[in-house]
């Protein structure tokens, strides 16, 4: 069952930092069969007031998405997201 990685990107408090980061992201995700779905899409609110900067990252299952994120080369990442840019990920299985 194929699982997504969704990140809101509440704000980049350190916009040098987060293009390092990005830069060296997608390299992490290859090595466990993820990819990008989204990456800073426009987005169309259609009910509601939610403005979300959205990232979502696709996977074969679950296993292999935890595979990633628990990785050596995603952990020391890991830390340059989190110092430059505020967000918040979850991992979800579909269908």
């Amino acid at each position: 069952m194929a699982a997504y990685v969704l990140a809101q990107v509440y704000g980049v408090n350190d916009p040098a930092g987060f293009a390092d980061y990005r830069s060296q992201v997608t390299a992490t995700l290859a090595a466990h069969g993820g990819k990008f779905l989204v990456r800073n899409g426009t987005v169309q609110v259609l009910e509601g007031d939610w403005r979300p900067v959205l990232v979502i990252l696709e996977f074969s299952d679950a296993e292999q998405a935890r595979s990633w994120y628990d990785s050596a080369a995603y952990q020391r990442l890991l830390e340059l997201r989190q110092q430059s840019a505020v967000m918040e990920l979850i991992l979800v299985e579909g269908v």
